[in-house]
């Protein structure tokens, strides 16, 4: 009856030596290793976020379509950024930035790597890269 713990604890014992000692070889490790999660931060902005802005919108409206800016600065006031950073447990870090600019306090241009899609860039299929591109208007009545 005396050995009864020793004989409880043996197999717990000689799991945690086995563990020890294939924890330096490096095919153990790279096998085995920590659960990492994904870190999203930011504001995500999908391409029919940006679809639905339109020239001469008010930042209320702005603000509805795309959500509550990440970053605004006092020294530029007519300027509003958008940032996502999304870090997979696994890979490469995925950066997105998204820039709307204000013209009397109207939506005036679209500018970032993350743009509304036209046919023309559907078809390129293209990565986005930094771009200003300008929102066009409605279209002029005679």
């Amino acid at each position: 009856m005396r050995y009864r713990p020793l004989l409880r604890t043996l197999p717990l014992l000689s799991s945690l030596l086995f563990v020890a000692a294939c924890s330096s070889t490096p095919e153990v490790t790279s096998f085995i290793s920590p659960y990492r999660i994904d870190v999203r931060q930011g504001n995500y902005v999908t391409q029919e976020m940006i679809a639905r802005l339109k020239p001469g919108m008010s930042r209320d409206q702005v603000r509805f379509a795309l959500g509550t800016p990440l970053v605004t600065d006092i020294f530029h006031a007519d300027r509003w950024d958008y940032v996502y950073r999304f870090q997979p447990g696994r890979g490469e870090v995925e950066l997105r930035r998204l820039i709307v600019f204000f013209e009397d306090g109207k939506l005036a241009r679209v500018g970032g790597d993350v743009v509304a899609e036209t046919p023309a860039t559907a078809a390129a299929a293209q990565v986005p890269t930094a771009r200003v591109v300008e929102v066009p208007g409605p279209p002029q009545k005679d």
